[in-house]
């Protein structure tokens, strides 16, 4: 079991995750020390202080910070595929961070590949 995990606490990004179509996640601040390319996460779903489901073990591919205002469309729909834009971006992290977000605001986008599951080989 990997000492690393990235936790989603939202219903719909749990969903996205299950159907393969969320391979990002952007995280508020500078995360670059404690999620690095090659580590092997635990990728967990489920309510803040609550049991959590183990959704999938994943390698981080890549990790980039940036403001929010560098972000490309691409890189914006790989963390939530319903959005592209920056403003959409700064409303959806609000939400989720319970404060107020700027396009200026430094971010860490972090890519991510399922591991699938070997069957005793």
């Amino acid at each position: 079991m990997p000492g690393f995990a990235l936790n989603f606490y939202s219903p719909i990004v749990e969903a996205q995750l299950k159907s393969n179509r969320k391979t990002a996640t952007i995280r508020l601040g500078d995360k670059s020390r404690k999620y690095q390319k090659g580590m092997i996460v635990s990728v967990l779903a489920g309510a803040r202080f609550s049991p959590r489901q183990h959704v999938f073990d994943a390698v981080i591919d890549k990790v980039d910070v940036k403001t929010i205002a560098e972000l490309s469309p691409n890189e914006i729909e790989h963390d939530n595929p319903e959005i592209r834009h920056t403003e959409e971006l700064c409303r959806w992290l609000g939400q989720l961070y319970n404060r107020e977000i700027h396009e200026g605001d430094t971010v860490t986008l972090i890519r991510f590949s399922a591991i699938a599951p070997s069957y005793g080989f």
